[in-house]
């Protein structure tokens, strides 16, 4: 069955209802690695950065699987590496229903879910029973109810609960769907946070005997100048990457839809530009001291190649997925494999499938 006949049938589902059946289908066909029908074999392009061997450059985004409940499925879609969560200290229900919107015109979601977990015990319990081997991205917040003054208690306490079972932990303080969370992002307080995780990182690579790098993810929403001051904190705390961006409060794309005024982050295809600007504006600031992440809009191969010329080492796709499926992936890869080869040296067979739309 091809993945166009599926989404067909999914697409005519509320969003979140599609999102959790689509996730327990996979889940229910990975001991029999149906899921590589989808996706054939994982695409190899390695690459080499925070100290970590990536199998290729592109990876999951958080937010499919915010409890490491489907790792093994997600696994064999050909993915370099994955990323999960966002997880907070306690569970929390995250915000009412419905809170989740497809705009398939513009090949876009919005969504307001607003960190709906099951809590960090429950995420690391996940990942221990899956034994996952590759490259584990775990993504950590802060619970809705926890005072902004106070944000830094709830990022210490995921990462001491994390950090044994992590690659790498990512630091999500640009979700748009939690009330006061982007203040984190600048002034004293970004610096008391980074401060703050980066001697509790020291303590814990201590204790560990394993040092795990620590990825700060920012907002697509920033001015230069905001930008500047973000990545002069970077440097200043010795950040180990930032994955940029996550979602747009930002309409002007969409407006037309008529979801297109829906609260919540927009993401997908209207994110693409304004994502891999700030990549680039980022790139400029930190002078390859500090690697980038590229997210946001990747829908076909040459957005991935975008992402890396301006600035970023890996990418992380998430709603390019729900609209291309898995081909996205390999697709991507192989985009990137011949980005810096001359238009002749591409085989014929994948010159269409590098440029499709």
């Amino acid at each position: 069955m091809s993945y166009r006949l599926i989404r067909s049938l999914l697409f005519r589902l509320d969003p979140e209802t599609a999102h959790n059946i689509s996730l327990g289908m996979l889940s229910a066909a990975a001991p029999l690695r149906l899921s590589r029908m989808l996706s054939g074999p994982r695409p190899v392009l390695e690459r080499q950065l925070l100290g970590l061997r990536f199998p290729n450059p592109v990876g999951l985004a958080a937010g499919l699987d915010k409890n490491a409940d489907h790792l093994r499925a997600l696994a064999d879609l050909g993915f370099g590496f994955l990323e999960v969560g966002t997880v907070t200290p306690r569970p929390q229900d995250g915000n009412p229903r419905p809170r989740m919107f497809r705009l398939p015109r513009h090949g876009a979601l919005i969504n307001r879910m607003g960190f709906n977990n099951k809590g960090v015990d429950h995420l690391v319990h996940r990942v221990q029973a899956a034994r996952f081997t590759g490259i584990l991205g775990i993504n950590i917040g802060k619970n809705a109810d926890t005072p902004t003054e106070n944000a830094i208690d709830d990022y210490v306490h995921c990462l001491r609960k994390v950090y044994p079972y992590a690659s790498y932990i990512t630091v999500n303080i640009s979700s748009p769907n939690t009330r006061g969370l982007r203040d984190l992002q600048h002034g004293s307080r970004f610096d008391e946070l980074l401060a703050g995780l980066k001697c509790e990182q020291l303590q814990l690579s201590l204790t560990w005997n394993r040092y795990v790098p620590i990825v700060v993810k920012i907002a697509p929403d920033m001015d230069d100048q905001q930008l500047q001051g973000l990545a002069d904190a970077l440097l200043r705390h010795r950040m180990d990457a930032v994955a940029a961006t996550n979602t747009t409060v930002d309409r002007d794309t969409v407006i037309d839809h008529r979801h297109g005024g829906e609260a919540g982050g927009l993401s997908g295809r209207p994110l693409l530009a304004r994502s891999t600007a700030t990549i680039g504006l980022l790139a400029e600031h930190l002078q390859g001291a500090v690697p980038i992440i590229g997210i946001g809009g990747i829908s076909k191969g040459s957005d991935a190649v975008m992402k890396l010329h301006a600035g970023a080492s890996l990418v992380q796709i998430y709603t390019g997925l729900i609209y291309r499926g898995p081909r996205l992936i390999k697709e991507c890869v192989n985009a990137m494999r011949y980005m810096n080869e001359p238009v002749r040296a591409v085989p014929e067979e994948l010159a269409d499938e590098i440029t499709a739309e």
